[in-house]
């Protein structure tokens, strides 16, 4: 049997968070009110993350209307899924689909969608516990857009080898349908993505959706993973007090940031991707690092985890997911790695590039 966790939680998180605290670190003290106990159990996570190997499906629905869907209220539109069954056939499934994002919504050719499944459809399927996740899709149907989402996939495989608060994810080949004309629109691999509340419901946190989270109201270790990962894959595209790409779980060790949405990092280096003008950076290559100042001896056990973790993460890149990236990515993606790793074994660098950088001490 599972422990049990007792989350110290708040029912009214917007006045319980210990600071405002804004992008650049800046602080406003709010009052505390006293935290209500929650009790929560950890669960398994749904069958379709349990393993690695792609799956494959066909997404029938009207894209040349979910195309014209631009705005972040657009409706929910019928759509379905054919999918292998355990009998060896294929099964049906219906469901609803829309359009989401911010920057992509507007900018690429095709849009990233969030499916809506009934759990009396996908009770007895692959599908089965699936309720709003997102399907991480490619922006231009090209294969450079293609490897865009491979390796923005292989960083939440290396995020999920560090720690469990990071959403597990699944690699679809996907065959998309036009119910309108009946013509298959392209075959491309997405990526499926654990939601936000099954991720926090996995680990026995409840999710929080009010902004403000401060330094005082993150657990330390946990802050410091999120943060070393997001200067390892030189990703800046993120707040934590403003839950910019960013989910915060609270847990009875605190709250917990959990990173997603890397396709702005430096190792994956889209070619639309450019780094805030508030940042001393001219390329999203050029890693600096945003995280909260902690106590000092919460670095060395983080920077000793991602030593450890080293030669697994390597190994992603060589496995049949890793194979699947084409040309130089992998190479180059490891060898942006090794800067990262050269800068947390010297005591000297780690002491200029990450702690010393810190935001608010």
């Amino acid at each position: 049997m599972r422990p049990t966790l007792i989350l110290i939680a708040t029912l009214a998180l917007a006045t319980s968070l210990s600071a405002q605290t804004d992008q650049q670190g800046t602080q406003k003290k709010s009052k505390k009110e006293k935290p209500t106990q929650v009790e929560l159990v950890p669960h398994d996570a749904a069958p379709i993350f349990t393993a690695e190997q792609p799956i494959t499906f066909t997404l029938t629905s009207n894209f040349g209307r979910l195309r014209r869907d631009k705005k972040q209220d657009a409706p929910w539109r019928w759509a379905s899924i054919t999918i292998a069954d355990s009998a060896g056939g294929t099964v049906e499934v219906p469901l609803q689909v829309k359009t989401r994002g911010i920057w992509r919504l507007t900018q690429c050719d095709f849009p990233p969608l969030r499916l809506d499944f009934k759990k009396s459809t996908v009770k007895h399927s692959l599908l089965a516990t699936l309720d709003k996740p997102k399907l991480v899709t490619h922006c231009r149907d090209n294969e450079d857009y293609e490897q865009y989402v491979l390796q923005e996939l292989q960083l939440y495989r290396v995020y999920n080898l560090l720690t469990k608060y990071s959403h597990r994810v699944r690699l679809a080949r996907v065959t998309y349908t036009d119910s309108g004309t009946g013509k298959v629109v392209t075959t491309r691999y997405a990526i499926l993505e654990e939601e936000p509340e099954a991720l926090a419901y996995r680990v026995g946190g409840m999710l929080i959706k009010q902004k403000g989270g401060g330094p005082a109201d993150l657990d330390p270790r946990a802050s410091a993973i999120f943060d070393v990962f997001q200067y390892m894959i030189g990703n800046t595209d993120w707040s934590i007090s403003g839950l910019h790409n960013v989910e915060l779980i609270g847990t009875e060790l605190g709250y917990i940031p959990v990173a997603y949405d890397f396709d702005f990092s430096g190792a994956v280096n889209t070619r639309y991707a450019t780094p805030d003008k508030s940042l001393s950076i001219r390329t999203v290559r050029d890693r600096v690092y945003r995280g909260y100042c902690i106590p000092d001896d919460s670095y060395e056990p983080t920077f000793d985890l991602f030593k450890a973790k080293k030669d697994s993460i390597y190994a992603l890149y060589k496995d049949p997911i890793g194979r699947l990236l084409v040309g130089d990515r992998a190479k180059e993606t490891l060898q942006y790695f090794d800067d990262f790793y050269a800068t947390i074994t010297s005591p000297r660098d780690a002491k200029r590039e990450i702690i010393g950088r810190c935001i608010g001490g």
